[in-house]
């Protein structure tokens, strides 16, 4: 189904959050870019990973927020609703029928920055569900999607030998990296579609199956329908 408009979060709403993310001070936390590449990556993903998982990578490691890094519970509170909201507009951009444009952050002159963070930030989320991610990069045919957001992951890694380019990016190859980040994020997320599709209606069946699923006495007649009590039949298997 596709999202509406109204999920999309306004330009004030993305200046408070990321305003809130700079007060983390760790140094694997995330900015606003990097953290719209790393959701993508999430929505992305074959499996869906679960909030207690993902979201200590937003402040930098451990599971809870550490409460001095704001000034109330209620800044803590308006963080964590901003966060939501950002999850669900990155997913309204994927599902658009729009072009997929990144959030990129730029400098007080309003001149874009790399797309190095938003990269990083993508590739972190690959590490979740890693094997599914790994068989799609080997891919011969679809590996090729990940080749921009690698070239930019990298740009500056400290070893020389992961760098893609030896000379420094020209505006102009920069600008068609970029474009190919955005393409290669709207064909994996399609890429990935009946895998996730699959694992929603598996994960459907199983709430289903559990819900109807009615307890057994010991002593209530097998379901198995041996004639005996359940206790003296497949009951014997649970209580070993």
């Amino acid at each position: 189904m596709k999202m509406h408009r109204r999920n999309r979060m306004a330009e004030a709403e993305y200046d408070q959050l990321s305003a809130l993310l700079d007060r983390f001070k760790q140094e694997k936390a995330m900015n606003l870019e990097m953290l719209d590449g790393f959701f993508s990556a999430l929505h992305c993903s074959p499996e869906t990973t679960q909030p207690s998982a993902y979201l200590p990578e937003l402040w930098g490691g451990g599971e809870l927020l550490d409460e001095e890094d704001f000034e109330s519970d209620q800044q803590a509170n308006t963080f964590m609703e901003l966060v939501m909201r950002f999850w669900n507009d990155v997913l309204s951009r994927l599902e658009s029928e729009e072009v997929f444009l990144p959030i990129l952050l730029s400098d007080e002159s309003g001149k874009l920055f790399s797309g190095n963070d938003w990269a990083k930030g993508f590739m972190r989320g690959t590490e979740f569900n890693y094997s599914d991610w790994l068989d799609l990069m080997q891919n011969d045919e679809h590996g090729g999607l990940f080749v921009t957001i690698f070239a930019l992951c990298h740009e500056h890694d400290p070893d020389p030998d992961m760098r893609p380019y030896k000379e420094p990016v020209s505006e102009a190859l920069r600008e068609k990296l970029l474009i190919g980040l955005s393409a290669g994020v709207m064909h994996t997320y399609r890429y990935f579609e009946p895998h996730r599709k699959m694992a929603a209606r598996l994960a459907k069946h199983e709430k289903t199956f559990r819900r109807e699923r009615t307890k057994v006495g010991r002593n209530d007649p097998c379901p198995c329908g041996s004639g005996k009590k359940y206790k003296k039949c497949c009951g014997q298997v649970t209580l070993h």
